[in-house]
């Protein structure tokens, strides 16, 4: 049987992006990837992001979470996960304990400091961009990763040009768009994610840019497909565009979920990203789900 038979879980959103939080802290076990796709194949628990908490590693920080695709691969980085997990430590009578509203988070990324904004809404630091090539990281030298060259002769959408590359702890591709509501991410987004530009995969978003304030957005997300919201792309396009002179550093990104507000602050290079949660339920993990995992 497995270790997570009968565990408690929370069924949550930030902007729509499904997230399941579990708590691990003060046990050993860590879940597979094969744990983690039946975690996703339950429709109680099915999730774009499964954020999981496990006991501190760094002194001063709340909790070590390990993040998990649909597809049982794990991530560096997910923005709206990362603020359900903070409503659910500060809130959540089971997983809350002391502590205060404003947490440190960690994660094989880095560091993530955390403020609660109001009842449902959190500011997460997620850090500074990570630019170079071989940060991102990229197969290929690039000098200039504002523009990178990725083969787009694709029959659905033969007019796009080169994106921007930025990691914001995964990474991302922005490709600039008159209008992102026109692409068909399910047909065009495996082709991106694949490209073997990016050896770790990657995050590709669909960016138009209508004002120096304001993003229109929509990502196909590694290992997890169409996603409602994505804050990590979020972050890496306010960045990318800020780069490229097409907005200022602070805009509101729009997502088929909603707004993110995202700065990418002057004074340090960190990018900050505030945004809403939401519980939808909770919920135990039935000892059937893993009985085909080895």
């Amino acid at each position: 049987m497995s270790a997570l038979s009968n565990s408690r879980f929370l069924k949550m959103n930030g902007l729509g992006n499904e997230i399941t939080v579990l708590d691990l802290r003060g046990s050993s076990h860590r879940v597979s990837p094969a744990e983690a796709r039946a975690i996703a194949a339950d429709p109680r628990s099915r999730f774009d992001q499964l954020m999981v908490l496990h006991d501190p590693v760094t002194p001063g920080t709340d909790a070590y979470m390990r993040i998990y695709n649909t597809d049982g691969s794990e991530s560096g980085a997910c923005g709206n996960g990362t603020r359900c997990v903070a409503w659910a430590m500060t809130t959540d009578p089971v997983m809350s304990r002391p502590v205060e509203d404003d947490l440190v988070l960690e994660t094989k990324a880095g560091l993530l400091p955390v403020e609660r904004v109001s009842d449902r809404v959190f500011t997460v630091d997620m850090g500074p961009p990570r630019l170079a090539w071989n940060e991102i990281p990229l197969r290929d030298p690039y000098p200039d990763t504002r523009t990178i060259a990725v083969d787009t002769r694709l029959a659905e959408a033969p007019e796009l040009q080169g994106p921007s590359a930025v990691s914001m702890g995964n990474p991302h591709a922005v490709f600039w768009v008159e209008d992102a509501q026109t692409y068909d991410l399910a047909a065009i987004g495996p082709a991106f994610e694949h490209d073997p530009v990016f050896p770790e995969r990657a995050n590709i978003s669909f960016a138009q840019v209508t004002g120096p304030d304001r993003i229109i957005l929509r990502v196909w997300e590694r290992g997890a497909g169409a996603t409602r919201a994505c804050g990590s792309a979020a972050c890496a396009t306010l960045v990318a565009a800020a780069r490229k002179g097409l907005t200022g550093r602070k805009a509101v990104v729009t997502l088929p979920g909603g707004d993110l507000v995202i700065e990418w602050r002057e004074s340090d290079g960190h990018v900050l990203m505030t945004g809403p949660t939401e519980l939808e339920h909770e919920g135990t993990f039935s000892p059937a789900l893993f009985t085909e995992v080895a």
